[in-house]
């Protein structure tokens, strides 16, 4: 093992520590590409189930338009702004479309999770609000790669 694995190991998240930092975050940045190969990067607001993260999109966007084209996509989620304080987490995968497209809130058991904690962390309200003009992408993670550099201690 060479002293890059190593410490990649040193730094990786728990599986506890993944998913608090998941839950406390609130932005991502979201990467899809076109037919032809070009990359686009978006932010967008998430939730964290455990197991998917859950991306509440604007249906007339870019990003939407190449995911129905190609559905691979990577998310990061990070934080910290000098060196020993990085900490973020990359997710990789297909996404796949939950519900109604656009949402406008059709009974759909499968967002009953998604939708009771997308508004409370980022409304504070306890129901979700649909305004016809957003839809749930759901990735549920092929790869997970974490980084937590306060785990160096200053090295």
């Amino acid at each position: 093992m060479t002293a890059t694995q190593r410490r990649g190991r040193r730094i990786m998240m728990t599986d506890a520590e993944r998913d608090a930092f998941l839950t406390e975050q609130r932005t991502c940045r979201v990467a899809t590409v076109s037919a032809d190969g070009s990359p686009h990067v978006g932010a967008l607001w998430f939730v964290w189930d455990g197991e998917s993260l859950w991306l509440y999109s604007i249906t007339r966007s870019l990003r939407w338009a190449q995911l129905r084209e190609d559905a691979r996509l990577a998310v990061v989620v990070d934080d910290g702004v000098e060196y020993g304080e990085l900490r973020g987490i990359e997710l990789s995968g297909t996404a796949v479309f939950v519900g109604e497209s656009p949402r406008t809130g059709e009974p759909c058991p499968e967002l009953d999770v998604p939708e009771c904690l997308f508004p409370r962390k980022y409304f504070g309200m306890p129901r979700m609000p649909h305004d016809g003009r957003h839809a749930w992408l759901r990735l549920t993670p092929d790869a997970v790669t974490s980084w937590d550099f306060r785990k160096l201690g200053g090295a």
